[in-house]
């Protein structure tokens, strides 16, 4: 069976066994996490050389596929993002993706161009964030920040959120070809995405469906799984 190396970037809960939901039982994970626990430019920005330490622990595994998760890579745009990935598939001879180049394939997929986003970071990194989607090819007409500690970010619920998002998507229900959550930190997100999906008549792209998705395209796999939105329902 196939084994994927996942790094997640903290250690806190979920995810990962969200994750195992909507992936075939053929696909083994291997799991290791990052220390990221304040969501700062600073400690993004100091990551890196955390996750190079699991990627080297994930190639002595001997996986098949390399996924270090969450935010920090999108800090380094396209570019630096495919020298990074580049020098440790060189290194270790091993594929590797991030959940940026995940959800960008995700939303072309979908052939999105114009995008709004929503994020739990702060104003200043979620122009990191429109930066590397606007190298990708993408119009970003909006990114907004729910304002809320980012350790605290688990928590929000579903209610609340869906009025934050339902605010973004009024600014742009005549423009929007898609909305995009980044991040996984939001537990009550993934149960949203069908509902969503019908409110709004736009795909949603989601941290944890375009790892599955992900996953299963560069392992030849394809097994469809309801009631987590479009892009693992129809598997385009």
């Amino acid at each position: 069976m196939p084994t994927v190396g996942v790094i997640k970037p903290s250690t806190r809960p979920g995810r990962a066994e969200e994750l195992v939901m909507i992936l075939p039982k053929e696909i083994e994970l291997a799991h290791a996490g990052c220390r990221i626990a304040r969501g700062t430019r600073a400690e993004l920005e100091q990551s890196f050389a955390d996750f190079e330490e699991k990627v080297a622990e994930m190639a002595r595994l001997g996986v098949d596929l390399i996924h270090p998760a969450g935010v920090p890579f999108l800090l380094l745009g396209r570019e630096g993002e495919r020298a990074l990935l580049r020098k440790w598939e060189d290194q270790h001879r091993i594929p590797i993706f991030t959940n940026g180049m995940s959800q960008v394939n995700a939303l072309n997929a979908f052939a999105a161009k114009r995008i709004i986003a929503a994020s739990y970071f702060p104003a200043e990194i979620n122009v990191s964030f429109a930066t590397y989607l606007t190298e990708a090819g993408f119009e970003v007409l909006e990114i907004v920040g729910f304002d809320v500690p980012f350790e605290d970010a688990p928590k929000v619920d579903a209610g609340t959120l869906r009025t934050f998002f339902d605010a973004l998507h009024r600014r742009h229900h005549h423009d929007a070809d898609a909305l995009y959550l980044i991040g996984p930190a939001w537990r009550a997100t993934l149960g949203m995405l069908d509902e969503l999906e019908r409110a709004y008549g736009i795909p949603v792209v989601h941290h944890v469906p375009a790892q599955s998705w992900e996953i299963q395209k560069r392992l030849n796999f394809r097994c469809p799984v309801h009631g987590y939105g479009r892009l693992v329902r129809e598997m385009p």
